[in-house]
């Protein structure tokens, strides 16, 4: 798709800093949770496509209308696949290891609905130190 002007690419550029800030530190403008799922091979050979599945089921069941979820390459954790972000406004990012369809609710449950981290299952929580 071409951009005809000025505006139309200023616009663009808008719209992607806001992703990139909500995927690094949390900072969003709407309360839009993203929610990314590792979608490499040995992701997809692990089983997350059905984690995938799983998620769009819940929250399209649910109704949730405020989560978006986006299929991402590698993360770099082959060895915990499925991966999946979540990236909610005003918290650091957290990734969850060896994900698997039952493990999706208690991510919809606890750590959207409620802002519980699920410490079993995190390979990379951001913490901030009192120094």
């Amino acid at each position: 798709m071409p951009v005809k002007s000025l505006d139309e690419l200023k616009k663009i550029r808008e719209d992607q800093i806001k992703k990139v800030k909500l995927r690094e530190s949390g900072e969003s403008s709407d309360q839009t949770i993203e929610i990314l799922v590792g979608m490499a091979t040995c992701g997809i050979a692990a089983g997350s496509r059905e984690v995938l599945n799983e998620l769009v089921t819940q929250i399209t069941d649910q109704g949730i209308d405020h989560i978006k979820v986006v299929q991402v390459g590698c993360m770099g954790y082959c060895h915990s696949e499925p991966t999946v972000q979540i990236n909610m406004p005003g918290h650091e990012p957290t990734i969850y290891g060896n994900v698997d369809k039952a493990f999706v609710s208690d991510i919809l449950e606890q750590h959207i609905k409620k802002g519980k981290i699920l410490d079993d299952h995190v390979l990379i929580k951001t913490y901030q130190s009192a120094l």
